[in-house]
């Protein structure tokens, strides 16, 4: 069976050259691990789910593990890899200053189903809102790690913060226990159609996050869009899931 991709004909914000285009992924949505766990029983492995359950939490425990202790992990799917974040000061470690994240990088899996998989143009979306890139500017690290109280940035299209809805704006909403913390107004240093820096709230704890973002921004500064778009991304506070400087690829909701 071979895999599909769909993606749209969209500027390239990132050069002055009006013809440059970029293809820009049209997002099939999120898959979490309980509907991983249905797809695995769908394959008729014969297990219960309970088990599925069981070996996948203790497979995620232990790399994780291995990871914090030092060790490089070799799997089938990814490549991963402890890094540091910030500079040491004095010669000792600083929380405040300094993190861990770890980096991953395809593996044979991965590139086999790569190699499996087709990908269709849908035509030309030029007047699309989506994230090219995230960069904490705390330490240039751009696979979507996110330092509370530090700066962050986003590049895209017709991402400008603008409009009268409730939900315009900038959220992250906790995917341990769907908890939804807002950037304010204030938090904005700059709010331009293809780049936003803001402070990352405070109160965000260490996990994973689903960062949406949400404007009227038509694309003219004379009207605003009757109807709010949105477009998210996953991001991360503390220990990362990222693939280092590779997570930039656009996607539209």
């Amino acid at each position: 069976m071979s895999n599909k991709l769909q993606g749209w004909l969209a500027p390239n914000t990132l050069t002055e050259d009006t013809n440059d285009r970029i293809l820009v992924l049209n997002s099939a949505g999120t898959v979490d691990n309980e509907q991983l766990y249905e797809d695995m029983r769908e394959e008729d492995t014969g297990l219960r789910r309970e088990t599925l359950v069981h070996v996948v939490t203790l497979y995620e425990r232990i790399v994780a593990r291995a990871l914090m202790n030092g060790h490089n992990v070799n799997t089938g799917l990814f490549y991963a890899v402890p890094r540091f974040i910030g500079p040491i000061e004095e010669g000792q470690w600083n929380p405040a200053k300094n993190d861990i994240y770890v980096s991953f990088t395809q593996n044979r899996v991965l590139r086999e189903e790569i190699r499996n998989t087709k990908v269709e143009i849908l035509g030309e979306k030029a007047d699309a809102i989506y994230i090219t890139g995230v960069q904490d500017c705390s330490n240039n690290v751009k696979d979507g790690h996110i330092t509370p109280g530090r700066n962050f940035r986003i590049t895209g299209s017709r991402i400008r913060i603008e409009g009268t809805d409730e939900n315009v704006g900038i959220s992250f909403r906790s995917l341990t226990d769907d908890a939804v913390t807002k950037v304010t107004p204030d938090m904005f240093g700059t709010n331009n159609p293809s780049e936003l820096i803001f402070i990352a709230p405070t109160g965000l704890a260490d996990g994973e996050y689903e960062m949406t973002l949400t404007t009227q921004y038509s694309g003219n500064t004379q009207r605003i869009l009757k109807t709010a778009r949105s477009v998210s991304r996953i991001v991360y506070v503390g220990t990362n899931k990222g693939e280092e400087g590779e997570d930039d690829r656009p996607v539209i909701e």
